[in-house]
């Protein structure tokens, strides 16, 4: 047990979340004497609970956190296919690609283990009190967030109506769920009572984990115990550039973080003077390529050689042509993550993003674990010929891309974002409005556009932007040549961002995006002091 000195010291921690429950869970871990981990796995945790269209326990995470030494680590915890997995079965079976929900389309969930190898990093408080909110919000019942009804009634959701055991969790009785209504998930809040007492190793060697597996299986998935056992999260170094006098970081591949990398290198090359107004065209456009790198190159490390450096800074000026073909388009997840963001006064900070990429995954809900499971392995190519192939206990290309800024060894801007596809554009042009000097609160809040197939109908070659972009913006992306797409402000599509600013005296500042259900909050507490 540690001892203290009797003295005390301020301390100060800030939140952002899309759902204030979360925020409110972080902030009780702040107050119990947590970390910024510890607010950020707390957060995460009731997340899975009250907006499990985005997330939950049967989904992935990728994270940075900067330890109070200056350190900062990627815990990459998206998970692989099946040591069983045949591309060539899966050809037979889909065709040239896979379905969007289904068995099929369930990798190992990452996310748990992500967060005990997060708590390992900075953490302060027992598993089992971190956990404690998220099994009250299942058991006791939380009212359905606004984004959650509106995904429930969203005719692109409409294929999971009917089925038995996703409508026993979200239609009960037949009734679809409004805004506001009682949500109750025992059989979840079960679920995380035995992650309380077991930790981690329930979700992946214990009886919940043989639950699991039977249960996937019996939707004739290729999952066995042996990959979910086996499964470990990949600590790594992030990736990273200069830009604006600062370090630049986020997730390396198989993650698309290098995209925002690219952008910014760019910019700067083109020596672009004003990125979100008359030159966002030109902003578009490098995403517009970017996206086709993204496409045709990014793989799983571990699996397929991938140049980072080629990805990050080779040919900063190359462009694809607006109308070449790219090959299909697959269909666009429009509630697939969470981001939060975390930091604290003695210099801990965590970007997080989680999820279940398609609104509410694979479709897959475990009655007797209330577990929904995520997609992600739709995201692999069934093209031979293709580094994002599907393969044996392979990660597939990932959308998840946490991002941090930092100047020589102190931290400066922590952003996460929801958003697929779009993640690396959203969490552009927030950095760039505030290093522009926007506040934090304006950052978030500030209009987006975003190029390629974000929403339903649209194609590569579509840019969607929000209805209250700048004159100046608008005439740019008129003369981008991209097909423009505009759409009520503050829409849910182009992301639900949160960023925590840390100042240059350490002041912590928050925001939470109006385009979700969240909240940010700064919290300050006194603490006694540690001497042993």
């Amino acid at each position: 047990m540690p001892r203290f000195d009797g003295s005390t010291s301020s301390f100060s921690g800030a939140i952002a979340t899309p759902h204030t429950l979360a925020t409110e869970a972080a902030v009780g871990a702040f107050r119990d004497g947590g970390s910024a981990v510890d607010a950020a796995i707390a957060a995460a945790a009731v997340l899975t609970v009250v907006y499990p269209h985005n997330v939950a326990l049967g989904g992935d995470l990728i994270a940075l956190v900067r330890t109070p030494d200056g350190v900062v680590t990627c815990v990459n915890a998206s998970g692989w296919s099946g040591a069983a997995t045949d591309a060539a079965a899966m050809r037979a079976k889909h065709g040239s690609a896979l379905p969007d929900r289904g068995a099929d389309t369930v990798t190992v969930p990452g996310g748990v283990r992500g967060w005990e190898t997060l708590s390992r990093l900075g953490g302060r408080l027992p598993w089992s009190r971190l956990l404690e909110p998220a099994e009250r919000a299942a058991r006791d019942g939380v009212p359905v967030a606004q984004s959650l009804a509106a995904h429930l009634v969203d005719p692109e959701n409409d294929d999971l109506v009917g089925q038995g055991d996703f409508d026993r969790v979200f239609r009960p009785e037949g009734r679809i769920m409004r805004a506001g209504a009682d949500f109750r998930q025992p059989a979840l809040a079960e679920t995380i009572a035995t992650l309380r007492k077991g930790g981690a190793d329930e979700f992946y060697t214990g009886a919940l984990a043989a639950r699991t597996v039977e249960y996937l299986r019996s939707h004739q998935s290729v999952l066995t115990a042996g990959d979910f056992a086996d499964f470990r999260p990949e600590s790594t170094d992030p990736i990273s550039v200069q830009h604006g006098g600062l370090s630049v970081l986020t997730s390396p591949p198989n993650t698309h973080g290098f995209m925002i990398l690219r952008a910014l290198a760019a910019l700067d090359e083109l020596a672009t003077v004003d990125p979100l107004g008359d030159g966002i065209g030109t902003l578009m456009r490098l995403f517009h390529h970017g996206n086709r790198l993204r496409s045709t190159l990014l793989a799983d490390p571990r699996v397929q050689a991938v140049d980072v450096t080629a990805l990050v800074h080779g040919d900063l000026r190359a462009a694809t042509p607006v109308g070449e073909p790219v090959g299909a388009v697959r269909s666009v997840p429009r509630g697939d993550t969470v981001g939060i963001a975390a930091a604290d006064s003695d210099g801990i900070a965590v970007s997080l993003i989680q999820s279940v990429y398609h609104a509410f995954g694979s479709g897959l809900v475990d009655p007797g674990t209330g577990i929904l499971f995520h997609d992600r392995g739709t995201s692999f190519s069934l093209d031979p010929q293709s580094p994002n192939v599907l393969a044996p206990r392979k990660r597939p290309l990932h959308t998840l891309m946490p991002v941090m800024t930092t100047d020589g060894d102190r931290i400066r801007h922590v952003l996460a974002t929801m958003g697929g596809q779009g993640q690396p554009q959203i969490l552009t042009q927030v950095l760039l409005r505030v290093l522009g000097g926007a506040t934090a609160v304006d950052a978030v809040a500030a209009p987006r556009a975003i190029v390629g197939p974000q929403i339903l109908g649209c194609t590569a070659d579509s840019a969607v932007i929000e209805s209250d972009i700048d004159v100046a913006a608008a005439a740019s992306l008129d003369t981008s040549g991209l097909t423009i797409t505009e759409v009520p402000r503050h829409t849910e599509a182009l992301g639900q961002a949160n960023v925590v600013v840390v100042g240059g005296d350490g002041e912590l500042a928050a925001a939470a995006d109006p385009r979700a259900d969240g909240s940010a909050v700064v919290a300050q507490y006194a603490r006694h002091r540690r001497f042993a």
